[in-house]
């Protein structure tokens, strides 16, 4: 399949150290996402995939360079307005069940995921939204795109 994500970079350089808890956000979010996605750029004349992106934050907008093995296949930037708010409930829903793992029973820790995940689909849909026009991608895509977004934002 070529309308997918081959390989992904986090341009990360000008931004904090990421906890551990973070650290595996975004070890899970590349993982999955490489195993199984659906990237289509809508630009015209957009070649085929595989892709490799690269995403970044830069001058407080969320950039997406994409390329190809035959060489730079676009690139366009989304405002972070939109994301503040869910980013900013995700990182605190997470931050609940981090600690939650550790001293809650597995009821409590169940609700406060379906929580999480509830949030996560949301910043997932916003992503799709701010997507479009650009680029299309599925809802478990979105998801983790999303995740990785979380991660860049954690810094800026």
């Amino acid at each position: 399949m070529t309308a997918r994500i081959a390989n992904i970079r986090i341009d990360d350089a000008n931004l904090p150290t990421p906890t551990p808890e973070i650290e595996q956000e975004r070890a899970v979010a590349v993982f999955d996402l490489l195993e199984d996605n659906s990237f289509v750029p809508l630009a015209d004349g957009a070649p085929q995939g595989p892709y490799d992106l690269m995403l970044a934050i830069r001058e407080r907008r969320l950039v997406f360079d994409i390329s190809t093995e035959a060489g730079k296949a676009g690139e366009f930037h989304l405002s972070l307005g939109p994301f503040r708010q869910v980013v900013k409930d995700y990182w605190q829903i997470c931050e609940a069940y981090f600690d939650a793992v550790k001293k809650l029973p597995p009821s409590q820790i169940e609700a406060i995921d379906m929580a999480r995940r509830g949030i996560h689909n949301e910043g997932a849909r916003i992503l799709q939204e701010r997507l479009e026009g650009k680029a299309e991608v599925d809802t478990d895509t979105a998801r983790r795109l999303f995740t990785l977004i979380c991660v860049l934002h954690f810094g800026s």
